[in-house]
Parts: C-alpha cells; structure tokens; sequence
C-alpha cells in the first residue's frame, strides 16, 4: 500500500512545466526562485487527490476531466492576496478630487450620466467598496447609474468579496467615519451595507481571456493596482493592451505606487495631478488630413 507524503520533492522539469502552464493560463511568472514556493504550496494538493508526483499533477491539469477547475484552484494558492479598504489614499484623494470633476464634466458635455469603473484584480472587494462609498459621498453624483465591475482571477477571494463580511484587519486605515455609516457589526466581523454592494458587480475573470474581457465593455477608469507586478515583460505589455481597449479615450488607469509603464507601453499619457501621477489613455486623434 503506497503511503502519500506531505512532503513530495518537486524537481526542476517538474518545476518548468507547471511554471510554463501557469503563465500560459493567466500570466503569473514565477522565477526559478520561486520553486520551492510551488513546490511547498502544491503538495497539499498532491495528497489530496492521492498523487505520488508533481508529473502526474501536471498531467491532470493539462488533461485532467476537471483541469479547469484544479487550474483555478491552483491560482488561489499561489497567489497573494493583500488588501484594505482605503489603500493608497493619496491616489484616491487625486482620483475623487481631480480626476472625478474632469470626467463628469466631460460626459455632460456629451449629455451623459453614467460612470462605470473596473477594478481588475479586485482581491477580497476591498477596493472596489472603497470606490462605491467615495463615489456615495459625491454629491454631483447623486442622479448619475455608477456601475463599478470588480473582478479578480482567485474564486476565493471572490467569495469574501461577494459576502462583504470583513475582520479588523481590513480596516487598518479606515476613518470611523466610514465604519460607523457604511458598515453594520456581524460577531467578531464588519457586514458592507446594501447601498455599497448595490454599486459594485463581483465577477470571476481571468485577464488572459480576451472574450471574456471584451463583454466588459467600455470603461471610464480601470484600477489595476498590485497586480502586474506579478507578470513578466511580456504579460504586462498584453494586460495593458488590454486596460487601453477597454477605456473610453480620455479615461484613466490606476496602478500601485511601485508600478509603472515604463518600457511596458507609449498608448497612455501620464498626466501630472496636485499629489500623484496618473495613466491617462488620450483622446481620439484623428489621422491627418481629417478634421482641423
């Protein structure tokens, strides 16, 4: 009778074929560095399902019935997931102070008034909620549909973000303020009001998947921050495309503070705001000798 160890050696071709198949699926790269990382957080997975090596758990996943799934479920174990409300509040000072103003007046010059903001790797909802009550505290935004699409690639963190239910380590730079309006408490945990939830879609998409993105349809914002840092050159050059085709002209990306296009994409302008630094997509440009 084979005993199934907690503690399976994974060698480098091993290593090399599950790398290469993660990357292939949604883009996340990991070094040769990283080895004993997959190695120490797949082996549980090994066990589970009664497997001797990590060869035949690749071949599962490659050609297993339910590959897609043990994909996914890869995906949350190898990812981090660190998140807060309010994180990076200097950039959404800029974005409800500056950026807000100069894209309504835009569209009611179109005689628009819908706002729609994707947040691309929305984790645990953290920061699309964060959106949802700035945006509630708009007062010219009272009479506009906001629609804010959060998304993210781990089913997990998915469903912590659908419940709205969170632990105190989520509030770590939250004003009271916040807490005490849009917040009611469930034992030991914080419950998100109705009236936020109402802003915000959670949905599963892996970035990779150019149909699926595509049905998102277009966008005034994107907020896509601590993500691509975990994507190789190539990787980010393909996501920022498709942040480009997805934002209306005119509309903004917003990345983490330590991120940055450079080398990565010319298609975006970065404009210069009282605190921060944001990705500006340009307006339509027509080709010469069309317009004046």
């Amino acid at each position: 009778m084979f005993i199934f160890s907690a503690d399976i050696s994974l060698d480098y071709e091993e290593f090399r074929l599950l790398r290469d198949l993660v990357y292939q699926h949604c883009g996340l790269y990991f070094s040769e560095e990283s080895k004993y990382l997959l190695e120490k957080r797949l082996n549980k997975r090994l066990a589970d399902l009664r497997l001797s090596c990590f060869r035949d758990y690749y071949y599962l996943l490659r050609y297993g019935q339910d590959c897609e799934q043990e994909l996914a479920t890869v995906v949350d174990l190898l990812t981090t997931n660190e998140t807060y409300f309010f994180r990076e509040d200097f950039q959404l000072h800029t974005f409800m102070d500056e950026v807000i103003p100069e894209l309504l007046q835009r569209k009611e010059q179109k005689g628009e008034r819908h706002l729609r903001i994707w947040s691309a790797g929305c984790s645990s909802g953290e920061e699309p909620y964060t959106l949802a009550m700035l945006l509630l505290d708009k007062p010219l935004l009272r009479d506009w549909t906001i629609e804010i699409i959060g998304t993210d690639i781990s089913q997990k963190v998915l469903k912590t973000a659908r419940d709205g239910l969170y632990g105190q380590n989520s509030f770590r730079t939250t004003d009271k303020n916040y807490l005490n309006r849009y917040f009611s408490p469930a034992g030991e945990k914080w419950q998100i009001s109705e009236k936020v939830k109402d802003l915000v879609s959670i949905s599963h998409l892996n970035l990779f998947d150019s149909n699926r993105v595509a049905l998102l349809g277009a966008v005034d914002s994107v907020f896509c921050r601590n993500v691509i840092i975990y994507f190789d050159h190539d990787a980010k050059k393909r996501v920022i495309k498709t942040f480009h085709d997805r934002l209306r002209p005119g509309g903004y990306l917003m990345l983490g503070h330590s991120e940055s296009l450079m080398n990565i994409s010319t298609d975006f302008r970065l404009r210069h705001f009282t605190n921060d630094m944001l990705y500006q997509k340009p307006e339509t440009v027509h080709p010469v000798g069309e317009g004046s």
